[in-house]
């Protein structure tokens, strides 16, 4: 009875009471070119956080990184920002093999309309459409920068064997500590090979390094077909976005809160590079499939109607290299394409991590705005951000929506400050983690910190497009995806026994106590064949002829009910 009680519950909290109100939401881009032209569209931050390059394999990031410097926005008006949570020298020596690549690639895809922006992806198509040239310059080009591509790959390959190689010729014949060298011949800040003190995983110094700096405001066209060039570019704007490395501060004293203690450095050090009133997030292995993807949530965020008290918009998480049944079904069709669409028509879909464009003051724990950015007061103290005060300066100026990324005097005392705001100690005795920026403590920092966001007042929206905005790259084994369920299902635990957490509608309840299910469902496969184990006799009764009726009538309503929600969410049986 029990058990029948909370299937009950659930279903009635989970696939009925949600979907009274369904909304699906379609970002027009046409609307949004004719209000909002290429010069005032806002400025956009562009996160992608890493671990290390050995479960997280470098070249997956490099193609995240080069299909966001050629997505399809206003060139000075974004900037990308790496997370190297490893201080790994490989991680670094990509992003200027990245920055070298990218003077070819990105031009390349803006000539030809290039789909998706991503080169392996792109590379790995059987076909190929001609859209922004003659069909044989395209071939011409195509074989070009399939070439230099196919040498950059192998740059990065062995970029861990090159760096291994060069330290040990610089160690040669010192019998001491033996560091890890830059290719300019000076030691790296960050983690050594062989780990030694202040140069180990958890205890480095903290870098950031400018690979691609701000670029002008005015569009810079490429140079004609030479031999160095082998590609026309004479008419395409051959200028890139602004990239940044980042590896934040490491100490064993410290808890570093692994990604979301990562993503709240970002978010300070990006308040000084740029300071975009946007940011939108990105994992290692999730590129840009369709390269209008950063004007997409734009149609919302801009929208007069709502649009400033719409804390972040999520994009649905697609995926390669799943089997054609997806037997471990990591699309998850009936979350993103259904139960997302109904929290649409209530206070919005929660944060799931990836894919998410957020308003910049939102993350700071600020309230909704119910009026212009330029009288926002900060009403906080200040040891309670910090005790930067070029950070504190910003914040104003990161709420104004209409702001784009402005290029910043670098100076010794800059510098400094940039460095004070990767430090472990930065945080100490400050709300950072509880009441700004991303929340600590927690497995899945990703639904709690969407969670709080919608306890300040803040609402959020769902949309998707064709093609998908991102994809990205999904567990092809059991043992991986079971892992990944399990760490899930812990964090949802976790969210719904923590006081922290405010469970301020209970359409979000579900999301933290389905876990609990699984007792259930255990129980009901165990109950058949308890007589196996236990020498007492059960009696099983006979179904009656009203319950036949009821579980007829039951199973049939479920039946027309799950018909409805296919058509209003636009899947198929078979996902």
């Amino acid at each position: 009875m029990v058990a029948d009680a909370w299937f009950g519950f659930s279903w009635l909290l989970n696939n009925q009471l949600p979907k009274l109100n369904p909304i699906k939401r379609v970002p027009d881009l046409a609307a949004l070119a004719e209000r909002h032209s290429e010069a005032i569209l806002p400025g956009i931050d562009d996160f992608v956080m890493t671990i290390n390059p050995v479960d997280e394999p470098v070249m997956y990031t490099v193609n995240t990184i080069l299909s966001i410097l050629a997505a399809d926005y206003p060139i000075d008006k974004y900037a990308s920002y790496l997370s190297d949570d490893d201080g790994s020298l490989v991680h670094y020596e990509a992003m200027i093999h990245v920055a070298h690549f990218a003077a070819l690639w990105v031009p390349f895809c803006r000539k030809h309309c290039i789909e998706p922006r991503s080169p392996e992806n792109y590379f790995r198509m059987k076909t190929r459409s001609c859209v922004g040239g003659m069909a044989g310059e395209f071939m011409s080009d195509h074989r070009c920068v399939r070439k230099e591509y196919g040498e950059f790959k192998v740059r990065i390959d062995s970029l861990s064997t090159t760096v291994r190689r060069r330290s040990d010729a610089y160690n040669k014949g010192d019998d001491g500590v033996h560091a890890t060298w830059m290719a300019d011949g000076t030691q790296w800040a960050g983690a050594w090979i062989e780990q030694a003190d202040n140069h180990r995983r958890g205890q480095h110094t903290g870098i950031v390094q400018v690979m691609l700096g701000y670029p002008s405001c005015k569009p810079q066209l490429g140079s004609s077909a030479n031999t160095k060039n082998p590609i026309d570019l004479s008419n395409i704007d051959k200028r890139l976005p602004m990239l940044v490395y980042i590896s934040r501060e490491k100490h064993p004293g410290y808890d570093n809160q692994k990604k979301a203690g990562a993503m709240n450095v970002m978010l300070r050090v990006s308040a000084l590079l740029s300071n975009a009133p946007f940011v939108i997030n990105f994992d290692w292995d999730h590129y840009i499939n369709n390269s209008q993807a950063l004007r997409d949530p734009m149609c919302f965020m801009l929208d007069p109607r709502g649009g400033q008290n719409t804390a972040f918009v999520q994009l649905p998480q697609r995926f390669d290299d799943v089997d054609l049944t997806d037997r471990y079904s990591n699309h998850n069709r009936v979350f993103f394409d259904g139960t997302m669409l109904s929290l649409n028509g209530l206070q919005g879909t929660t944060y799931l991590g990836i894919g998410t464009m957020f308003h910049r003051v939102a993350l700071y724990g600020m309230e909704p705005p119910r009026y212009r950015a330029e009288s926002i007061k900060l009403v906080r103290k200040a040891a309670e951000l910090g005790n930067s005060t070029q950070f504190l300066n910003s914040i104003p100026d990161g709420a104004i929506q209409e702001r784009y990324i402005t290029p910043v005097l670098v100076d010794e005392g800059f510098s400094n400050d940039i460095t004070t705001l990767m430090t472990c100690a930065y945080e100490d005795g400050s709300p950072w983690g509880r009441v700004i920026g991303w929340v600590y403590n927690i497995a899945t920092e990703d639904v709690v910190t969407g969670f709080r966001i919608h306890w300040q007042g803040w609402r959020s929206m769902y949309c998707s497009m064709e093609p998908a905005a991102f994809r990205g790259m999904a567990p092809i084994n059991l043992t991986d995806r079971l892992y990944q369920v399990l760490r899930w299902s812990g964090g949802s635990l976790e969210v719904f026994f923590s006081r922290s957490i405010d469970l301020q509608r209970i359409a979000y309840l579900n999301m933290s106590i389905y876990p609990i299910a699984t007792m259930f469902v255990l129980a009901y496969s165990f109950f058949p064949v308890m007589w196996l184990f236990s020498e007492q006799s059960y009696y099983i009764q006979r179904p009656f002829d009203m319950y036949i009726m009821y579980l007829v009538a039951a199973i049939a309503m479920m039946h027309v009910i799950g018909m409805f929600e296919l058509k209003w969410a636009g899947i198929t049986l078979l996902d």
